[in-house]
């Protein structure tokens, strides 16, 4: 399609060419060991299905550049700017609490580190682009549901002001991948401050590589937390940052679905979004993955996990801590200090959806009595919330009296309506929508995805034409199960 810039069947770099994106690659600069040198497998019929220009111009780069010929061939693998390094990158995790000591990058591949304008600095990867040494005998490939599902979800996630990976660009391949059926390709090009997960610590600690698992830690901190001045100081800025994200998934009835350790990034963003889903009617005990058969990943289990995670990362980091046995009490204390800085950001955050600009201690009971109100009457989370804000709240209660004695003790506390609407959405990526914008994709059809992702990426304006997005699912619609991988 692109033969200046594509050999059929073979990964090539881009020459001849203005530079499109400056790249600087430090993690491909720590060496043998951390990754595989490894290029995308280049498809036969790339289309391009989504760009997102804000993201893009945040990079430095020019969408119009990723829309023509060279970006598409970018993002669907087929050929990388100059200064791209693609690697696959090795760690371990410990999946539904069982140690799995070699994972890595089995169907993704990071081509570089992008230097925006302003110098900060991203990982650019593309995720579906082709076997890896890690691939485990998988094909590295996914199909078309998993690329929409992720885009729209951690866009919306980026909207609402929580930490994540970033969707870049979608594409489809031209190609067939099978999953039981015959489905489409498709590539999602993922922007990530960093793709260091717990699971990469765990790769060099599990095998005894000191001098390696130094070399990480020094490079987490340069990159993500250059005032901390010691592994110790890393664990405490990591485990900060874990309670403020998980705390805003709870804020938004957002469950993960695959805590593994492999899937926390040590930068404290929202990453791998696979079995993920939004709550329509509240369940503290939900699941959706079709694999969490125990509920290991419900999301009124996500803090627990975040803590047992934080624990494994704690154990790898000891061997850096001159004395381990010295070590083990502070960071011991260091991980058992998550509880209190998850339980203040949950409050801060559910306080300001009850429109209080500083709740307090008492502020639980009432936040509390609100969500065992909704949990007895399964009334939806976003929509009890939003209506907080807009009066409707009363509406999602079967039995609106409950929620009226509630509601007495709550305008006691002369709620600010203002601050309840700039904390609650009126909208999310619901899983019936998100389905259907998948059903539609694969008869070609990608208005209602784009439809989706605009109004999902402005999630606090009540806009008419949208009003039909803020819906729970009619009787038959519901998504009840989620999956795993590609």
């Amino acid at each position: 399609m692109f033969p200046a810039l594509t050999i059929r069947g073979r990964f090539t770099h881009m020459v001849g060419m203005t530079q499109p994106i400056a790249f600087d690659n430090s993690y491909a600069r720590l060496g043998a060991g951390f990754y595989t040198r490894t290029a995308p497998t280049p498809v036969q019929g790339p289309a391009l299905i989504a760009v997102n220009e804000t993201l893009a111009r945040r990079l430095g780069i020019d969408p119009d550049w990723l829309r023509g010929p060279q970006g598409l061939a970018m993002v669907a693998g087929n050929a990388a700017p100059p200064g791209a390094e693609p690697i696959a990158q090795a760690y371990a995790g410990h999946q539904f609490g069982g140690l799995s000591p070699q994972l890595g990058d089995g169907r993704a591949v990071l081509l570089g580190e992008v230097v925006a304008p302003d110098g900060a600095r991203f990982d650019l990867q593309l995720k579906g682009s082709g076997p890896t040494p890690f691939s485990r005998r998988g094909d590295g490939r996914s199909w078309l549901g998993p690329v929409l599902r992720e885009y729209a979800v951690s866009e919306f996630m980026a909207a609402a002001g929580v930490p994540t990976t970033r969707a870049l660009a979608a594409a489809l391949t031209g190609e067939t991948v099978w999953r039981e059926t015959a489905l489409p390709g498709a590539v999602l090009t993922r922007v990530a401050s960093s793709h260091i997960r717990v699971g990469t610590f765990e790769f060099f600690a599990i095998r005894g590589d000191v001098e390696r698992l130094r070399a990480l830690a020094e490079h987490v901190i340069a990159r993500h937390y250059p005032d901390a001045d010691s592994p110790m100081q890393l664990l405490e800025r990591v485990v900060a940052a874990q309670a403020e994200t998980i705390a805003q998934w709870m804020a938004l009835g957002f469950i993960h679905g695959v805590m593994n350790t492999d899937n926390m990034a040590v930068s404290g963003e929202t990453i791998d979004y696979g079995p993920c889903a939004f709550m329509d009617g509240f369940d503290p005990d939900r699941v959706f993955s079709s694999i969490d058969r125990a509920g290991r990943y419900a999301w009124s289990e996500q803090p627990h996990v975040a803590v047992w995670n934080l624990a494994q990362l704690a154990s790898c980091l000891l061997p850096l801590m001159g004395d381990a046995d010295a070590a083990v009490p502070d960071a011991t204390r260091i991980v058992h200090g998550f509880p209190a800085l998850y339980d203040a950001a949950w409050l801060r955050r559910f306080g300001a959806k009850l429109g209080l600009a500083q709740p307090g201690e008492s502020d639980r009971a009432l936040i509390e009595r609100l969500l065992a109100l909704m949990a007895a009457q399964q009334a939806d989370f976003t929509r009890v919330f939003r209506g907080l804000a807009t009066g409707a709240a009363r509406d999602e209660f079967r039995d609106p009296a409950a929620f009226d004695a509630w509601a007495r003790d709550w305008q006691a506390r002369g709620p600010d309506p203002a601050l309840a609407a700039s904390a609650n959405p009126a909208r999310i990526p619901r899983n019936h929508r998100i389905q259907q914008a998948i059903d539609a994709g694969l008869g070609g059809d990608f208005a209602p995805f784009h439809r989706l992702v605009a109004a999902v990426t402005q999630p606090f304006d009540d806009r008419p034409d949208w009003a039909d997005l803020a819906d729970p699912p009619a009787p038959g619609q519901e998504v009840r199960v989620t999956y795993c991988g590609t």
